[in-house]
Order: C-alpha cells, then sequence, then structure tokens
C-alpha cells in the first residue's frame, strides 16, 4: 500500500465505528412499535453475527457514495446498517452445516457453533428482515420514492437474481464444475452483487445524473470483482489464524475458481486491471472521490 493507506485504515475504522453505533441501537432488547417481546436467546445470536468486527466495507462504501453524491448522512448510516444486517445474514447461512459448514468467522466460533443451527437459521432469517425495516423505518430520512428504490435494488442484489442465486450456482459448482463464463457469472453474484449496490445505494440516496449513477454502478461491479478475485488469492496464500476463517477450501472441495484456472500472477495482473478500470470509472467526479481510488486499491491488495 501507499502513503495513503494509514488514512485510509483510519477513515474505514471511523466508519465502522459509526456503523456498529448504529447497528447497537438496532439490536437492542427492547421491543419496537408493533413488536411483541424480542427474545433473548435470538437477539444474542444475531448480536454475535453482526458486532463481532470485521471491516465493515460495504457500509463504508454506501457512506463514501452518499458524501460524494451530498446525500443525507443520517439516512445513508441506517441504509449502510441495513446493507450490513444483509451481509451478516448471509455469513451466518453460509457457515450452517448444510452450506459451506464453517466453524470459524473473524477470528470467533460461527454462530452455528456458538448457539445451534436452528437459532443460526433464524437469526439470519431475522437480521434479513430487518434490513428493510431500517430503510422503511420513519427514522431513515429519505423520501418514498428514494425508499422504494432502495429496497428494490437492495432486494435484487440479495435475492434470486443476487447474492442467494450465487450461492446456489457456488454449491452446484461443487459436483459439476463451470466454465470460466460461470465462475465470473457466480461470483459477480454471490459477492458483487452487495458491493455494487452499496456504490448504487449513494446514488440513490444523493443528488445524481443517471451517467453518475450508473458510473458508481460499474464501479462497485469491478471492486466487486476485485474483491472476489482477492479472496480467492487469499484462500491459496494466506492461513486461518491471519484470515479469522478457514482457508485452503476451494482447493480442498475441488471448486473451480479465476486463481485455480489461470494461476497467482495471472490474478495478479487482472487485479491490477481492474483498479485501473475503476480509477477510470471515477474520473468524472475529480478529486471528490479520492477516498474511493484508494478504496479499490485496499481491496485488490488486501492481505486478509
Amino acid at each position: 500500500m501507499t502513503g495513503d493507506a494509514p488514512d485510509f485504515s483510519q477513515r474505514l475504522a471511523e466508519r465502522a465505528a459509526q456503523v456498529e453505533t448504529v447497528l447497537e441501537g438496532i439490536l437492542d432488547p427492547h421491543p419496537q412499535k408493533g413488536e411483541i417481546a424480542r427474545p433473548a436467546h435470538l437477539l444474542a445470536a444475531m448480536r454475535h453475527g453482526v458486532l463481532n468486527g470485521g471491516k465493515r466495507l460495504r457500509p463504508f462504501l454506501v457512506l463514501e457514495t452518499a458524501e460524494l453524491t451530498g446525500a443525507d448522512s443520517e439516512a445513508a448510516l441506517r441504509v449502510a446498517a441495513a446493507l450490513e444486517c444483509v451481509h451478516c445474514y448471509s455469513l451466518i447461512h453460509d457457515d450452517l452445516p448444510a452450506m459451506d459448514n464453517d466453524d470459524l468467522r473473524r477470528g470467533l466460533p460461527t454462530v452455528h457453533v456458538a448457539f445451534d443451527d436452528a437459532t443460526a437459521i433464524l437469526a439470519g432469517d431475522t437480521l434479513l428482515t430487518i434490513a428493510f425495516e431500517i430503510i422503511t423505518a420513519p427514522q431513515t430520512p429519505a423520501d418514498d420514492s428514494r425508499k422504494t428504490a432502495l429496497v428494490l435494488s437492495l432486494a435484487r442484489a440479495a435475492g434470486i437474481g443476487g447474492m442467494a442465486g450465487g450461492q446456489a450456482l457456488d454449491l452446484a459448482a461443487e459436483t459439476t464444475t463451470p466454465d470460466e463464463a460461470g465462475i465470473i457469472t457466480l461470483q459477480a453474484m454471490k459477492t458483487g452483487a452487495l458491493l455494487r449496490f452499496a456504490c448504487e445505494a449513494g446514488a440513490i440516496l444523493g443528488e445524481t445524473s443517471e451517467e453518475d449513477r450508473e458510473c458508481l454502478i460499474r464501479f462497485g461491479e469491478a471492486i466487486g470483482l476485485a474483491f472476489q478475485l482477492a479472496d480467492d488469492l487469499l484462500d491459496v496464500t494466506s492461513d486461518s489464524d491471519h484470515m479469522g476463517k478457514a482457508t485452503g477450501k476451494d482447493a480442498e472441495r475441488g471448486k473451480a475458481t479465476l486463481v485455480g484456472l489461470h494461476g497467482q500472477p495471472w490474478a495478479r495482473r487482472q487485479l491490477s486491471g481492474l483498479v485501473e478500470e475503476a480509477n477510470a470509472l471515477l474520473d468524472r467526479f475529480g478529486d471528490r472521490a479520492l477516498i474511493l481510488r484508494i478504496a479499490a486499491r485496499f481491496i485488490a491488495e488486501r492481505d486478509r
């Protein structure tokens, strides 16, 4: 990383702290209006799955693209928290024995290990549900048209044509090896869709032209591909102690990846190209997009 990295790391940590404060309030034991009670065991599992560290990269992208487009900061914070709930739900379910069967997440026992399978399923279900509550609630200061657009975009990013569909393709890839195009589609859905939404959300909340919004969407797609490619590299080059989760899983399961197909030098060249593509998409925003440029490089060069 360059000399910009310390400032970026600080900014990332500050944004994470902001989002975690919002999440703490959302995952409060007191029932909200219209709720009857919040079962303590289920709430504890949800908090274990959400308030357990992590870079909070997706919320970071919501907040930074929202600032770029002049969006309301409080609205952006709540949308960022909603997205993190969806992301954490997906991790809880992915870790289940019926899915990836992982025991470790962010250096801690996964939710089904710390609690049980049924509670983990319910925790994930509830986090997915609460995400849409956060966006549409009166506490989120955005007009109804923006809330509707956010709900539609997030639902599509998380659903059959996005993350959940990508997980289905990922499970199928354990028995039927996809070709290169299939791998790219799988990864764009499973990993890229929420990163794309993170960048689009800021555009929805702010005042942008269609051209600006499209550039931020395409930026999200580029860094989504970079994120997964970097993840695949780390799966073969790092270890579980450093990563805080199991590594070497793809090779162990015979799962095809672009790194496996083309090798590590090719993957690093591709990452460099994706960073260049992401930067070019931000040219129209000038110096205001500096933090997003640094974020693209961080995603491609991260070591965990």
